[in-house]
């Protein structure tokens, strides 16, 4: 990574997007800080909402970004560059495909012909679930019929010819409790309703268990900055980077020392997040959400970046 090639003795302001995360907490309140650069957090507790600003406005320096958009944005030659920088938690996802118990069992064996509401056709959620039906219970995603809610973050990928769209009045969990969705893949916020159940069945072990075969946890959002700062900042990117990493290193010092040792949730540098990132680049171009599963020096742009 080339140096910055101007000196100046102002700190360098990245305009950024960042959620409220337990590992985001230390840099967003200043509790680690460089005194060489600096953040304009742009108030945004719930970053997903801001993800279109991200990718058609180019708006923001340094920004938050959810996985598949992320890998769509390299498809679509946008100027910005992956930092493998986890934030959020990652998270199993089997248990989020959903319907309602009141309107009969449902299983992963009855899903063809059924209508599955999906926030968006790219969502990072939605890919991995679809992932793991398509590759470990054989379900053929073609027979589903998918409703979404809401468009996707890049304007040059529509949703594809089959894909319905819900209309704008109409609310995914309120379908699906009145019958009008057999199912429905909620992510981080899945109602607590005794009347959803999974249609994996014991989905939380068999996440386990698909997780320890693959050996990861899947992941969903990570950080994205422009190349033009990239050029022209490059310390000041790598400042940014270690900042991340110390606000990390702050939440997890926090943890119960009498909690039991878990797995990195997240983790950061290319190493740590390589399982993860292939695993769903595979999903994505199966579901032909990007045009083919790029290497780790493509997705990264051949820089490297401290485990």
């Amino acid at each position: 990574m080339a140096h910055d090639t101007t000196m100046n003795t102002n700190p360098y302001t990245f305009k950024t997007l960042l959620g409220d995360y337990p590992n985001t907490l230390a840099i967003k309140s200043g509790q680690v800080h460089n005194n060489s650069i600096a953040f304009d957090f742009v108030h945004a507790p719930v970053a997903n909402r801001l993800f279109k600003r991200v990718v058609r406005d180019l708006e923001f320096d340094l920004a938050e970004l959810a996985l598949v958009t992320a890998f769509q944005a390299k498809a679509y030659k946008k100027p910005l560059t992956m930092v493998p920088a986890v934030v959020g938690a990652g998270r199993y996802q089997h248990h989020c495909l959903v319907y309602n118990q009141e309107r009969g069992k449902l299983g992963v064996s009855q899903l063809r012909g059924k209508r599955i509401g999906i926030r968006a056709h790219a969502q990072t959620t939605v890919t991995w679930v679809r992932g793991i039906l398509m590759n470990e219970y054989g379900v053929d995603l073609r027979d589903v019929h998918w409703i979404t809610f809401e468009h996707g973050h890049l304007a040059e990928f529509p949703d594809p010819k089959g894909v319905v769209r819900a209309k704008p009045e109409q609310n995914m969990v309120q379908m699906l409790m009145n019958g009008e969705l057999d199912a429905a893949i909620i992510g981080t916020d899945l109602p607590d309703d005794p009347r959803l159940q999974s249609v994996i069945p014991d989905p939380h072990e068999a996440a386990k268990a698909w997780g320890e075969r693959h050996k990861l946890v899947p992941i969903n959002h990570m950080m994205m900055v422009k190349k033009s700062i990239i050029k022209h900042h490059s310390d000041s990117v790598q400042q940014a980077y270690q900042l991340l990493r110390q606000s990390k290193a702050v939440a997890d010092s926090q943890k119960s020392p009498n909690s039991s040792p878990s797995k990195d949730l997240t983790p950061f540098g290319i190493e740590a997040n390589q399982a993860a990132l292939e695993l769903l680049l595979k999903y994505s171009t199966q579901q032909g959400l990007i045009p083919k599963a790029y290497s780790m020096k493509e997705l990264f742009d051949g820089l490297q970046w401290a485990a």
